[in-house]
């Protein structure tokens, strides 16, 4: 993907060359993210990235990219050699959400850095009572609730839990994730207080056959 010289290959510039492992020092890659995420031309960067994309690297962006219930999640940049992937997610407008995704109380399986770039949302942190038979989750207690405006920027481990139970229509923000730190995730329905875990689909390759 031709960002060099961009804001995105500028970012990506610093964390490929980290003399350090991602994973174990995330702080440092949130340190770095908001300092970068402070640019006032970083909308306009994004947009003129997206704006020159050649047809067949756009036409990879929408392979990498998927639907959820909640939002579109553009995957801008995904190398295998390299410890971190970058993301735009569009959320949709609220009255189209679906429940079970950003608005269940979730983790993921890596560690990443959001910012808002335009809109604003509700983000809500828990901390969640793991059921030993089974690993699913037993019960959750919200720690806090901030409303998150337009340039707001932060981080989570995959061993935290969200949720954002609403979003401004129009809302956009930027991610960088890691790679996968846990093979699943979790998700508990705070509505229904069922539990689930998330184990992506390409790790169920393997056992396809077995199943048929």
């Amino acid at each position: 993907m031709a960002i060099n010289g961009s804001a995105l290959g500028e970012l990506a510039e610093q964390l490929r060359c980290a003399d350090f492992d991602l994973l174990s020092r995330w702080g440092q890659v949130d340190d770095w993210f908001e300092t970068w995420t402070s640019r006032p031309s970083l909308r306009a960067d994004l947009r003129a990235h997206l704006l020159a994309l050649p047809t067949e690297q756009a036409n990879a962006v929408i392979k990498r990219s998927r639907e959820t219930t909640t939002h579109f999640a553009w995957c801008l940049r995904d190398r295998p050699i390299e410890p971190f992937t970058f993301w735009l997610h569009e959320y949709k407008e609220q009255r189209d959400w679906r429940a079970g995704y950003a608005d269940s109380v979730h983790n993921h399986r890596y560690h990443f850095c959001t910012t808002i770039l335009k809109g604003a949302y509700v983000h809500e942190r828990y901390a969640a009572a793991i059921k030993p038979d089974n690993g699913l989750i037993a019960s959750t207690t919200l720690l806090g609730a901030t409303e998150c405006p337009e340039g707001a920027a932060g981080s989570l481990l995959a061993s935290d839990f969200h949720r954002i139970p609403r979003a401004m229509n129009g809302t956009m923000t930027f991610l960088v994730k890691s790679r996968e730190v846990t093979p699943w995730s979790l998700s508990y329905d705070p509505v229904t207080q069922e539990s689930h875990r998330h184990v992506p689909v390409e790790s169920r390759l393997s056992h396809l056959a077995e199943r048929l």
